[in-house]
């Protein structure tokens, strides 16, 4: 099964938006786990415009009581760029996954790649002082085969393949070419020994032939999921999503 890890960034940004607490991120991340999300994923930027480190404490120790009460298992995913105070407060908190993202100033959202050539050895410390606290530590991957070779020697467990570009492909031709590179990509990592994400811009019309890639893990969604919510719920939306994934409602 292809597990559907819920980023709640957007409730943060709307809240925020006007102050106070409403609406409020733990209630969110209830409805998301009620619907049957496996997982919830938070991206706390250093700006601190949607998560804050609030956030990130009060949602692990929410989602520590309801897998103790439940003897559940929903995973706790916490992105970022591996800034000093990130990498502690994710070492304090011990998520389930860390997913390292690389951070280009002024962007809206994420859409850059690692070059494990020129940043392998930056993050290589990093990402064993992650494992070594038993976090599973996942690197935000293009689909270059080279870089993903590299991603395994420098110690990480699973890549997260950016899929904006299958995402914004437009004719069928332009969609069938980008998703034989994600799945080639899918394809190498499994072949090393690395575990497949996926995340960013999917949606419901385009999720369903992610289920093709092989043994793809585990995808993380947000915006478009939020937006759908405005229209029909966030229930009825995770539902929606998970159905899109294949997986039985």
């Amino acid at each position: 099964m292809i597990a559907l890890s819920v980023n709640v960034n957007k409730v943060a940004t709307l809240r925020n938006s006007r102050g106070g607490d409403i609406p409020n991120i733990l209630t969110a991340v209830d409805t998301c786990i009620g619907a049957g999300a496996q997982g919830i994923t938070v991206h706390p930027r250093e700006d601190q415009r949607h998560i804050t480190p609030t956030d990130v404490y009060e949602i692990s120790h929410h989602l520590k009581q309801i897998n103790d009460q439940n003897k559940t298992n929903i995973e706790y995913n916490i992105e970022g760029d591996p800034r000093v105070e990130l990498i502690d407060m994710v070492l304090d908190v011990k998520p389930t996954q860390c997913t390292l993202v690389p951070v280009v100033s002024g962007e809206i959202t994420s859409h850059t790649v690692w070059d494990i050539k020129k940043d392998g050895e930056m993050l290589k410390p990093i990402i064993s002082s992650l494992k070594e606290a038993g976090i599973r530590v996942s690197l935000f991957s293009g689909t270059d085969l080279n870089q993903i070779s590299r991603t395994l020697d420098i110690g990480a467990d699973r890549i997260e393949l950016y899929t904006a570009p299958y995402a914004e492909a437009q004719t069928e031709m332009h969609i069938s070419r980008e998703f034989v590179f994600l799945r080639n990509a899918s394809e190498k990592a499994l072949n090393i020994g690395l575990g497949v994400n996926a995340g960013h811009d999917l949606n419901l019309e385009n999720l369903p032939r992610l289920q093709q890639l092989p043994l793809l893990q585990e995808v993380s969604i947000g915006h478009h999921l939020m937006a759908d919510a405005l229209y029909i719920g966030m229930e009825a939306a995770v539902k929606a999503y998970r159905v899109a994934l294949g997986q039985e409602i």
